[in-house]
């Protein structure tokens, strides 16, 4: 295997083992509530986000059932599982494209294919770790951010050749 491979094989599995090791880690040693607390008063955000609320999980999500700092908590996990799978799909389209040489609609799909396996995959293992329940819902975000980051290799790649190919 070349260097070149290698190099982008390992990108996409580095992002893989992270996502693992969170997946690995009970909730409660993951809860930032605390931390969120300590550093930072959220109390002037209670009225802007008092309007919002809706059910995740089968639980209401909102500052009157779950408290500010669990509400934001909770925007800041679902982010946390968008943006890496933004990055997994980034980071797969790339090893599969540059550094194996698959063809780019090729490579954008597999990249998507192995996102949204192993964000299943991911549920599946949280399903084991205590205190951590699995969620269709999670997939579902997971895959959005894969897809959003698909969508910008697309845009960026179409950018690349309207602008910089041409001159």
């Amino acid at each position: 295997m070349s260097l070149k491979k290698w190099v982008y094989g390992m990108l996409p599995l580095a992002c893989i083992i992270i996502i693992f090791l969170f997946s690995a880690t009970p909730y409660q040693e993951q809860d930032i509530k605390p931390m969120l607390a300590s550093h930072i008063d959220l109390s002037p955000l209670e009225p802007i986000l008092s309007p919002i609320h809706f059910i995740y999980h089968g639980q209401e999500v909102s500052v009157q059932a779950v408290g500010v700092y669990s509400f934001v908590e909770f925007f800041i996990r679902k982010a946390a599982h968008f943006g890496v799978y933004f990055c997994l799909a980034i980071l797969a389209f790339a090893a599969l494209y540059k550094g194996f040489g698959l063809k780019y609609r090729l490579s954008l799909r597999i990249a998507l294919v192995i996102s949204i396996l192993y964000a299943c995959f991911d549920e599946f293992h949280q399903s084991l770790t205590p205190g951590r329940t699995p969620y269709i819902g999670d997939v579902v975000i997971d895959t959005i951010g894969a897809c959003v980051g698909l969508l910008v290799v697309i845009i960026g790649r179409n950018l690349y050749h309207i602008y910089w190919k041409r001159s």
